[in-house]
């Protein structure tokens, strides 16, 4: 695995942090995603550090939140018959069409940032710096109830600190602690809609009010013009992600279960 330089720079994302390491992955299928996310949590909580991964998913895929009661809102046969991959998160929140998106994952330790909390709002100002580099006058919800389990995926609503444009979401997150360390990922739209999961709900969802870089440039915007937007504006130190495929590989069975992914 890649170490950190001994004499690291803060970086803008995590000033009490000492080093910020950064990649792309190559698209993948959700469950593939997630047991790579999971293995950049499991780096953070044996050897710190501060790690930010940037991906797509391939084929499009629906995520479930980890407490999210899937069976009930959502019908199995429907997705299964229209051939929907599918996968449930190891964080928390609401459901997620992954289609056209940059997904982001962050995982460091708690104490570099002082709390969950803090990481949240620490991550969203980041990354709504980096949409301004492309034009997209983004600014943070206020103070808002969560929504919790009602009807509606993550984009039917948004919560405090996530990232609008005007009064529509365009960033949804979700976190995950485990032991002293933290995962936060999360999907920046590019364009499309969250319309497929109105059409495998079992319960009427409200309008989504979701947004799209598209949208909001009036133009095509690519996963590349997005990330390295991102990139710069991290001033992260690039690494090489081939211990990834590795350490994910260990979580793969658990994240390909339908055992895991309609628990509940």
């Amino acid at each position: 695995m890649a170490r950190a330089p001994a004499e690291p720079e803060a970086t803008a994302l995590s000033p009490q942090s000492s080093v910020l390491l950064a990649f792309t992955s190559p698209p993948a299928p959700g469950w593939l995603n997630m047991a790579r996310d999971q293995a950049m949590l499991d780096r953070a909580e044996v050897e710190g550090g501060l790690l930010l991964r940037l991906y797509q998913w391939d084929p499009p895929c629906l995520s479930f939140g980890r407490n999210e009661s899937a069976l009930r809102r959502y019908d199995r046969e429907s997705i299964e018959r229209l051939g929907l991959d599918v996968v449930r998160r190891p964080t928390g929140g609401r459901a997620v069409w992954h289609e056209s998106e940059v997904t982001y994952a962050v995982a460091g330790r708690v104490n570099q940032f002082g709390s969950l909390s803090a990481a949240y709002c620490a991550i969203h100002q980041f990354l709504a710096a980096a949409l301004r580099r492309l034009g997209v006058e983004v600014t943070l919800a206020g103070k808002t109830p969560v929504p919790g389990f009602s009807p509606g995926g993550c984009f039917s609503a948004p919560v405090g600190g996530e990232i609008m444009y005007g009064n529509r979401k365009l960033v949804g997150s979700a976190q995950l602690r485990q032991g002293d360390a933290f995962l936060q990922h999360g999907s920046i739209l590019l364009g499309g809609t969250q319309e497929i999961m109105t059409r495998v709900s079992r319960e009427p969802a409200p309008e989504g009010s979701e947004n799209s870089l598209g949208e909001a440039l009036d133009r095509t915007v690519s996963f590349e013009e997005v990330a390295d937007a991102i990139m710069e504006e991290s001033g992260a130190a690039p690494i090489e992600p081939e211990w990834l495929g590795r350490a994910a590989s260990p979580h793969a069975e658990h994240f390909r279960s339908p055992q895991w992914t309609w628990r509940r």
